[in-house]
């Protein structure tokens, strides 16, 4: 008996199960494709496993205990020594890292159920492509063949190392690491001003540890809004974070109980504990790309355009290997828009300048589309309005002192073109302007639609009243 495939359906393979990779299948499968996904060491990646799911665990926590010790001057007392007791908080490491991690593996758990319901099948393994429509997979009970019609890499990145700041799990440690701790770092020195560092050096202040911060850039954040990135500066001064700004950390070393970093001059600086963030690598190495024609940048991430192709003619890719953003919402965003082109969707190429991000430091940093640099050096031709926090009613109920909005209209049609909000909840706030940028908002659009009062988003429509230019 003669059998044939089955072409009622095209087949998709996915390597990698982080956003880019799990979204995409829940696309794919939804439109009656059959799917594969290959992962090596859990659903939902990095991004829920090791990175984005974890630290924001963390930071909420040590939020939570910042609030608190600021309660005092809120009018709130504790029953002790006649109510004018001052809280000593401690926060106990293992009980928060073990909830953390357990989040992770109820939302990988979680990601693995939505899976299995859309009849997506599911391979726990490490994948290596044979050619542009076969990959090899191992996993705990040998090899298998997996044929597909089109393949998305989403691979994922792991943490950049120093050949002289090897991690050692225990005293010096990547982004990875650093839940495996037992005990608060006494002195935590983390080398690396950008995003992962300062949201980790906001992060560990807040739970206690005396922190240092090796920047070898001017100041914090260097990608960043200046003006954000020095907010940020001034809050990490007056919760004693010392920052040390241009200087290079050559050397990490560990000592009997605990690290000494040598810095370019010369100079030493010692910690109990340092967490090196220094950026990433992208898992494109010794996975068949070549073979599969699949091109690289210098960097190593896998060279795409604006709807996540690559210069294989089936092969697509998705998320931080890619190198465009590394962020979830942007991973799965390339994963969604990839499966759309391949299945012919209705699709619309990836729009950098509508992707909303955010650094969940305390006090949170947001921001969308164009920036006040690209406006100041004239790219852009804007209008630029900024409110501190400060005047916000909301924002003095809650006694919070630090933070801004500012919106960016384009001069002469007065469309919202990009924004930065830094405060509380900037994650959430930043939402109306981002909606304001992607839907080519007008700023009378945004002043003449109803906020509540007393609101943080008050703020968001009275800079815009400030941009409305009398035609």
């Amino acid at each position: 008996m003669t059998t044939h495939p089955d072409f009622s359906s095209p087949r998709i393979a996915i390597l990698g199960g982080g956003p880019g990779g799990y979204e995409a299948a829940m696309v794919a499968a939804s439109l009656g494709a059959q799917v594969t996904i290959i992962e090596r060491a859990g659903m939902g990646g990095s991004a829920v496993l090791t990175d984005v799911v974890p630290s924001k665990t963390l930071i909420a926590t040590a939020d939570l205990m910042t609030r608190v010790g600021e309660a005092g001057e809120l009018g709130v007392k504790f029953d002790v020594d006649g109510g004018d007791f001052v809280p000593v908080m401690r926060a106990d490491l293992k009980h928060i890292n073990d909830r953390l991690l357990g989040l992770a593996r109820q939302q990988s758990r979680d990601i693995t159920t939505g899976l299995e319901h859309q009849n997506v099948r599911i391979l726990l393994g490490s994948g290596k492509l044979l050619d542009s429509h076969t990959i090899e997979v191992v996993t705990a009970d040998g090899t298998e063949i997996v044929e597909a019609d089109t393949i998305l890499l989403a691979v994922g990145a792991h943490p950049r190392e120093l050949p002289t700041a090897r991690p050692d799990g225990e005293r010096i440690l990547n982004w990875a690491q650093i839940y495996n701790l037992d005990e608060l770092p006494e002195e935590l020195i983390v080398v690396g001003s950008g995003v992962t560092g300062a949201e980790f050096a906001s992060a560990y202040n807040g739970l206690g540890s005396k922190v240092t911060l090796i920047s070898s850039r001017d100041r914090v954040l260097p990608g960043s809004d200046t003006d954000a990135a020095e907010v940020l500066e001034e809050v990490f001064e007056r919760r004693g974070v010392r920052v040390l700004s241009r200087a290079r950390a050559e050397t990490v070393e560990r000592t009997d109980d605990g690290v000494v970093v040598t810095l370019g001059d010369g100079s030493k600086v010692t910690g109990s504990h340092c967490l090196v963030c220094v950026g990433s690598i992208p898992n494109t190495a010794g996975i068949g790309l070549e073979a599969a024609g699949v091109a690289l940048t210098e960097s190593g991430h896998v060279k795409v355009d604006g709807v996540s192709r690559t210069t294989a003619p089936n092969i697509y890719a998705a998320g931080d290997c890619t190198g465009v953003l590394a962020l979830a919402s942007v991973a799965a965003m390339q994963g969604r828009i990839a499966i759309a082109h391949f299945l012919g969707d209705s699709v619309m190429p990836l729009k950098l300048h509508q992707v909303a991000s955010n650094i969940f430091t305390s006090p949170e940093i947001a921001n969308v589309g164009v920036s006040e640099a690209e406006i100041q050096s004239g790219k852009y031709q804007g209008d630029i309005v900024k409110l501190s926090l400060k005047s916000n009613a909301r924002a003095k109920m809650r006694n919070h002192k630090d933070g801004f909005v500012k919106i960016f209209a384009r001069k002469g049609s007065g469309t919202v073109i990009g924004g930065v909000v830094v405060g509380p909840n900037a994650s959430e706030l930043i939402f109306a302007i981002s909606l304001a940028v992607t839907q080519k908002l007008h700023v009378d659009d945004v002043a003449s639609t109803f906020t509540v009062y007393p609101s943080l988003s008050g703020s968001i429509s009275e800079a815009a009243r400030r941009l409305h230019v009398r035609m």
